[in-house]
């Protein structure tokens, strides 16, 4: 009797035994099913999201295809009238349909250069100020915000203060050193954009100087270096391809800058002078007569206007990307 007892206690231990091994299992069993549907459920959003940023990189690209070929479609009528003589004419008269475009050419490389150069010692010493002497503190803040403050500006509110402070004050300065006094003009205008443009390289170049290691400097002010040869020959060059990444938007900003120079550069056809002389860019040509033009060659040279405005930007980006490719690589 006693031994049917064990026995039965043995097959009972047994099954308790096997019953637990088959609930673990399955417990097992549950855990690496819901493993598989996680890790499942992950590579599809990976693959989801990658497929997003094919999309969405494809369709940066097709917007500009379609602006770019929207701009020629649209000034063909123009480039079949005119041909050659437009890039190279000098002379703007909608009424006998003479339409050259070499005056406001040079009346947008000249305010825009002219700018660029106004606004880089501002620019640099701004963001040196900012991102070495005095990158924190209540003063680094309200110069910080007053630079960005600079950005947000409306250009038209720009352009009014312009029109009645700066072109009175170039006006001055024109007549003590012996000029026609015309107030507006290329001057006025790219001191407008030089204004406009200080943010955009300062802000870059001031996180930019920011990152410099600690290390790289530690070094240099343990041999001896003062915080001017630091920045010289330790901040500057570590930082040059991105300060130049920094000028480059800043000349984007100021080649598409239209209403701030519409208002004090004079709007003329004429080829200017010289850098006191009203002039014209194309982006004010085309704000200032879009609606006027009546006759379908008129509307399309200042279409055409607007894709010579597209290639000369297109093509100053890519000369400065290559410029920055080749500091990088140095």
């Amino acid at each position: 009797m006693e031994t049917s007892v064990n026995k039965i206690e043995i097959t009972r231990s047994k099954i308790n035994t096997l019953l637990r091994v088959f609930s673990l299992s399955k417990k097992g069993d549950a855990t690496t099913t819901r493993s598989q549907k996680n890790s499942n459920r992950n590579i599809w959003m990976e693959g989801f999201f990658k497929k997003t940023l094919v999309l969405i990189a494809l369709s940066m690209v097709i917007i500009m295809l379609s602006l770019f070929l929207t701009l020629v479609v649209q000034s063909l009528p123009s480039i079949k009238a005119l041909k050659g003589g437009f890039l190279i004419g000098k002379t703007w008269d909608p009424v006998s349909e003479i339409f050259g475009a070499y005056p406001f050419l040079a009346g947008t490389l000249l305010t825009s250069f002219t700018a660029l150069f106004i606004s880089i010692p501002f620019s640099f010493a701004v963001a040196i100020f900012l991102g070495e002497y005095y990158p924190k503190g209540w003063f680094s803040n309200l110069l910080k915000n007053t630079v960005e403050l600079i950005a947000a500006v409306p250009s038209v509110i720009y352009g009014f203060w312009g029109v009645f402070v700066l072109v009175p004050i170039v006006r001055d300065l024109e007549i003590k050193l012996g000029v026609l006094p015309y107030g507006v003009g290329i001057f006025t205008a790219s001191i407008i954009l030089a204004i406009m443009i200080i943010p955009y390289a300062s802000s870059m170049g001031r996180e930019l100087i920011r990152m410099v290691p600690s290390s790289l400097k530690e070094a240099a002010y343990a041999v001896g270096a003062t915080k001017f040869e630091v920045i010289r020959y330790v901040i500057l060059p570590y930082t040059k391809s991105g300060l130049f990444a920094g000028v480059l938007l800043s000349l984007g900003r100021a080649l598409a800058e239209t209403m701030a120079v519409t208002m004090v550069i004079g709007n003329t056809s004429l080829l200017p002078a010289n850098i006191f002389a009203p002039g014209n860019t194309m982006a004010s040509v085309i704000a200032n007569e879009f609606t006027e033009a009546s006759t379908t060659v008129y509307l399309s040279a200042l279409i055409e206007l607007g894709l010579l405005l597209f290639l000369v930007t297109a093509i100053i980006n890519m000369i400065g990307k290559t410029i920055i490719k080749r500091f990088t690589n140095e």
